[in-house]
């Protein structure tokens, strides 16, 4: 469905760290810095960006947003949230772990950016 998704990040180098970490937990290569100082994950379904704002205001977290990062296994989930935290990330919501959302069960393990983006680790159970 999507393209791309593109995050703003105040720092580009502390936000690289922080995703690096966690999406290198689930198996992808670090990130490339482009000319323009972006940093790009690039998958085969898609593109993951961070970058400073064009418009030279602070990034700023969506109230209410979320971004979902697939996973395989609840023992990824875990990694993911643990290198998350090792790497600048800050804990949110409940716990890692199997929630019952009455219509489906999903394992969900939520953390806040260095920039407060508000991510998670996603499985349908």
């Amino acid at each position: 469905m999507f393209s791309h998704v593109m995050l703003g990040a105040n720092d580009i180098q502390k936000s690289k760290k922080f995703y690096d970490a966690i999406l290198g937990a689930l198996g992808y290569e670090e990130g490339k810095i482009d000319p323009k100082g972006r940093c790009f994950y690039f998958t085969k379904t898609g593109v993951f960006g961070l970058s400073v704002p064009i418009d030279g205001e602070p990034a700023s977290h969506g109230n209410g947003s979320t971004l979902g990062f697939a996973i395989e296994s609840e023992e990824q989930g875990l990694a993911w949230h643990a290198a998350g935290l090792a790497n600048g990330g800050v804990a949110c919501e409940d716990a890692p772990g199997v929630r019952d959302g009455g219509v489906m069960k999903l394992y969900l393990a939520y953390l806040r950016d260095p920039a407060g983006n508000k991510i998670c680790a996603m499985k349908r159970v």
